[in-house]
């Protein structure tokens, strides 16, 4: 399970006996598989789960097509599985056997995160458009120079990635590429793009600003960085590029990428990933062996407690969360309260 981080949250009694608010530790647990861009909404929501509860929280979090991989072929147990795309529940998921719901909880946005030092090193045109506003995130976020892109295909520019057959946000940057050419008419922008992408390697420390120059990445993430480090900086791009929009779904499925199936017997050997508007969805495993602690998460994480962890720490609450008619049938009942019927 190399790439996986896994964390166990669980009240040391010594702990229970500093907050005195915290019920007894259980021998009861809960698992979830999880997209990293989920780290900082769910680790403080795991911490109230636990103290309210008493159960154990074992968190595994990655690449949500890896993690979707880890649960299926690799045989891992899992009671809740959250991707940073919802449709890797629907395309994969659903199909295979394994689930039969799609909880769309959360939504973001895709910008380019630079470093300043890196920019200027290189000596590099300004990538943020100059009659913007400074940079002050969360309140004021510069837009990208009019013709970002002939920046990034500049001779010697890195444009940082990762494995596409793995991870969303990964497989998300040539979507950008096609939507790119194809918003601004430039011939053959996609390819000219793709030739300076460079696919970072597990744990690799390339780091942004040395080994590589732009990167695209989930806004909330970008934010919560640019928080604590001075030269990371980032830009906001059209909606046309940035899979923000839900109006523009039909725009976005322009764009398709062809990954690899589950590799398990009831999974197509390939699935087709048009894109759509950037958002996280959640699910109860079929053969979820604590399935009453699932769903006890899923109250909380679609009630006022997630809703306001989304709210502080990304991405953003889509309140209530959606599912589609269908999918609605199959919810559990306690749950349906909690949702909005949706085509999603």
């Amino acid at each position: 399970m190399r790439g996986l981080v896994v964390s166990f949250f669980a009240f040391s009694l010594a702990a229970l006996a500093q907050t005195g608010n915290c019920v007894a530790p259980t021998n009861q647990q809960l698992i979830i598989y999880r997209a990293g861009s989920l780290s900082r909404a769910f680790q403080p929501l795991i911490k109230q789960f636990t103290c309210q509860t008493g159960i154990q929280v074992k968190d595994t979090s990655g690449g949500s097509v890896d993690m979707g991989r880890q649960i299926t072929a690799g045989g891992q147990a899992c009671d809740l599985y959250a991707p940073a795309d919802y449709l890797d529940i629907d395309l994969f998921m659903k199909p295979a056997g394994y689930a039969n719901f799609d909880i769309v909880f959360a939504h973001g946005r895709t910008v380019l995160a630079y470093s300043a030092s890196g920019l200027a090193a290189k000596k590099l045109p300004p990538i943020a458009d100059p009659g913007g506003p400074p940079f002050h995130p969360p309140d004021s976020v510069p837009k990208a120079a009019a013709k970002w892109y002939e920046i990034l295909t500049m001779p010697g520019v890195a444009i940082g990635g990762g494995n596409w057959f793995l991870d969303p946000n990964a497989y998300r940057a040539p979507m950008i590429f096609q939507l790119a050419e194809e918003h601004y008419k430039v011939p053959n922008l996609y390819n000219n793009l793709l030739e300076h992408l460079v696919i970072m390697g597990q744990n690799s420390g390339a780091t942004l600003g040395k080994q590589f120059d732009f990167q695209f990445t989930y806004e909330h993430n970008a934010r919560a960085t640019a928080a604590t480090n001075p030269d990371y900086r980032y830009v906001e791009l059209p909606d046309e590029i940035n899979l923000s929009d839900p109006a523009k779904d039909s725009y976005y499925r322009q764009a398709v990428v062809v990954l690899p199936g589950l590799g398990t017997p009831r999974s197509a050997k390939t699935v087709t990933l048009t894109g759509s508007r950037l958002a996280w969805g959640i699910t109860m495993l079929k053969d979820a062996p604590n399935k009453e602690n699932a769903i006890k998460f899923l109250q909380l994480l679609l009630g006022p407690a997630g809703t306001a962890s989304l709210k502080e720490n990304g991405p953003d609450p889509l309140s209530p969360a959606l599912v589609s008619p269908a999918d609605l049938r199959n919810l559990p009942e306690s749950l349906r309260p909690l949702v909005r019927a949706s085509g999603k």
